[in-house]
């Protein structure tokens, strides 16, 4: 409990972590979907439509859990937007497999937030004592422009998913 206290203290910013406008970092990344290993590839991604590009903490932490079954239930409302979100994390890919199974419900992929993803989207969270860095909670969504249209970053998981969903369905208005 302490650990996670010390968590929301330390990473609590009240910046985004990437401005809006500005140009996503391009990755290809291993990951899992229904347990099994995919690769997901954010430029072949937008050619679909925008994606919710979603950074957690660690899987089975409760914020995390609680925020993968959040996307889970509003994927149906993301797919109808046109939009689709992949969760990102410096978890290895047995634990991610577990998770996109377990917490993600098979709805949308997890995959293994790199060191370079981590950099380029600037959503390192370092926490004293800790040897392995974690990232930010921060989503963001992608225009298929591959541009920023929201960046949030907040450690309580609760308003990720309606922020995300509410810009992807003002981009499918032509806002």
């Amino acid at each position: 409990m302490a650990a996670a206290a010390a968590v929301a203290v330390a990473a609590t910013p009240a910046h985004a972590e990437l401005a809006v406008g500005s140009r996503a970092p391009q990755f290809a990344t291993q990951g899992a979907l229904g347990g099994k290993t995919i690769d997901f590839n954010l430029q072949k991604a937008l050619k679909k439509g925008p994606v919710v590009v979603y950074f957690y903490p660690k899987a089975f932490t409760q914020g995390c859990t609680l925020e993968a079954h959040a996307f889970a239930e509003a994927m149906p409302d993301f797919a109808k937007a046109g939009a689709s979100v992949i969760g990102l994390s410096v978890d290895d890919l047995p634990t991610l497999q577990r998770f996109s199974t377990e917490e993600c419900r098979d709805a949308f992929p997890v995959g293994i937030a790199t060191p370079t993803i981590v950099k380029g989207f600037d959503v390192e969270l370092t926490i004293p004592g800790r040897p392995a860095a974690l990232t930010k909670r921060t989503s963001y969504v992608i225009g298929r422009d591959g541009k920023v249209k929201l960046a949030f970053t907040d450690m309580d998981f609760k308003d990720h998913v309606a922020k995300t969903l509410a810009t992807v369905r003002g981009l499918k208005q032509g806002r």
